[in-house]
């Protein structure tokens, strides 16, 4: 439950953004969504999916974009498949499509031209209406084997802090700052209020080396600032200049840090792809130990 004011809503409902071209990911993503690449023996959007269904949210609306079909018949039920199936003896791989079964209702709508993160939240508008909701980022996983906490402990600081914005965060280099939405914390701990953020400074424009992980929740006041806030050079509305907007106008904002189990795997190039497959694929309960003793064997015993 959670207080906006005087009035306790439930928050239950939650917006993934999925409409990027994945540019940096060509060519495996000339014919798929980078977010249905597979990590491990699930695709990336999966993990995300499961994790909202694990702290409690009950709607989700995938903001797409075109070429991403696929996202939404990896959703929906196919009693085709299941029949095949049965029918050919393997009904132990129909644990494989549990997902299925979450109870979560998906809906999708297009942001039809690339206009930026806050663009594509801002398509949500009519779907989430009056009510508080989360946002989670479709290309960031938060956690490895098990799905994180993290939106949970958010809609919790977000109430209990009365907040217009609660965001996770995690340290990086000081050197990646340029990469991420850095924020400025106006306290210590690990839930502390932001005095003011800025998507990608340079690094002696940053104010601190604690970005923004992926993970939001919002009060429908979100959606008046990004129709205030302007398109940036590239002509895009970054989601981060929204709720600076935010701050600037007396909102609140606070900050949450993930755990130290709560490792953030952002899979938006070839590099950070390579390396989340490659963990998750070492560490899989199944599969992992044969696939290290292979990989020990090519590397040598120096591995």
């Amino acid at each position: 439950m959670t207080k906006t004011g005087n009035k306790t809503v439930n928050i239950h409902n939650a917006v993934i953004p999925v409409a990027g071209l994945g540019t940096r990911l060509l060519p495996a993503t000339k014919s798929q969504p980078k977010e249905m690449l597979p990590v491990g023996k699930k695709p990336i959007v999966q993990y995300i999916v499961e994790e909202l269904h694990l702290c409690g949210i009950e709607r989700v609306l995938f903001v797409t974009g075109r070429g991403k079909s696929s996202i939404e018949d990896h959703f929906d039920d196919d009693p085709d498949l299941i029949r095949t199936l049965r029918e050919s003896g393997k009904e132990d791989l129909l644990e494989e499509l549990e997902y299925e079964r979450m109870g979560l209702h998906f809906l999708y709508t297009r942001q039809r031209r690339q206009r930026g993160l806050g663009d594509a939240v801002l398509c949500a508008e009519n779907f989430i209406g009056t009510e508080p909701f989360v946002v989670a980022l479709g290309d960031s996983i938060i956690g490895r084997h098990e799905p994180s906490l993290i939106v949970k402990r958010l809609i919790e600081a977000f109430e209990v802090h009365q907040a217009s914005c609660a965001i996770a965060v995690e340290e990086v280099p000081i050197e990646e700052v340029s990469m991420y939405g850095i924020v400025k914390p106006s306290g210590e701990g690990e839930v502390f209020e932001i005095g003011d953020l800025i998507e990608k400074p340079r690094r002696e424009e940053a104010a601190s080396n604690l970005a923004i992980a992926g993970r939001y929740v919002f009060a429908p006041d979100l959606f008046e600032a990004i129709k205030r806030t302007g398109y940036d050079h590239r002509g895009e509305i970054q989601l981060t200049d929204a709720i600076r907007l935010m701050l600037r106008e007396g909102k609140r904002v606070v900050g949450m840090r993930l755990s130290a189990n709560e490792k953030r795997y952002d899979i938006g190039n070839f590099e950070s792809y390579f390396e989340t497959f490659v963990e998750f694929a070492l560490t899989d309960p199944v599969y992992g130990r044969r696939l290290r003793n292979h990989v020990k064997e090519l590397l040598g015993e120096n591995l």
